[in-house]
C-alpha cells in the first residue's frame, strides 16, 4: 500500500496568495503578476497601484495608478522618487476604503524599499525598523544595499529639525 503525503501551506492573514502580502492593513506588496491580475485586484478591493519599475505595466482602468521608473540595481536613483511615492500611498490611505498595492517585477527589492520608505514617513520608524518589519511580513523581501543606504538618506531628510 502506498501512502501519499500532502504538504499544506498554512495561510496566515497577511499572506493572501503566493505573491501578494498585506504589510499593514490596506497596504500590500507584490510582484508584477499580481498587479496585472484584474481578478485578484478586484477580489482584494485594491483601489490604487504603485508600480516601482520601468516598462509596460497593465493596470485595470478602474484602479488609480502611478509608476516610478526605477531600475533594480544598487546605484539606481530611488531617493528622488520617494517623496512622490510615499505621498501617493499616504493620500490613497486617507480614504478609509482604499487599498494600495505597491509592486515591482518580483516583489523583492524595489517595492519593498518603497513600502519601507512609507513606513519611515508615516510612523517615524528608522530604516532598519521599517525594512525588518517588511521582511517579517514578506520573508522574500530584500532591498539591495544601495536602496537601504538611500532609505537612510530619506529618513534623515524628513526628520523634523
Amino acid at each position: 500500500m502506498t501512502t501519499r503525503t500532502r504538504t499544506l501551506t498554512p495561510r496566515t492573514p497577511s499572506r493572501l496568495s503566493s505573491d501578494i502580502t498585506e504589510i499593514i492593513p490596506r497596504l500590500y506588496l507584490s510582484d508584477l503578476s499580481c498587479a496585472e491580475n484584474p481578478a485578484l485586484l478586484s477580489a482584494l478591493g485594491i483601489t490604487h497601484v504603485l508600480s516601482a519599475m520601468r516598462g509596460s505595466v497593465v493596470i485595470p482602468p478602474s484602479v488609480k495608478s502611478k509608476q516610478i521608473p526605477l531600475e533594480d540595481h544598487p546605484f539606481a536613483e530611488l531617493a528622488a522618487h520617494l517623496p512622490s511615492a510615499t505621498s501617493f500611498v499616504r493620500e490613497a490611505l486617507r480614504d478609509g476604503n482604499a487599498k494600495v498595492l505597491v509592486h515591482c517585477a518580483q516583489g523583492v527589492s524595489r517595492s519593498a524599499s518603497v513600502v519601507s520608505a512609507f513606513l519611515i514617513a508615516a510612523y517615524g520608524w528608522t530604516p532598519q525598523q521599517a525594512v525588518q518589519f517588511v521582511k517579517e511580513k514578506r520573508p522574500a523581501a530584500e532591498p539591495n544595499f544601495g536602496f537601504v543606504s538611500q532609505l537612510k538618506e530619506y529618513a534623515d531628510s524628513i526628520k523634523p529639525s
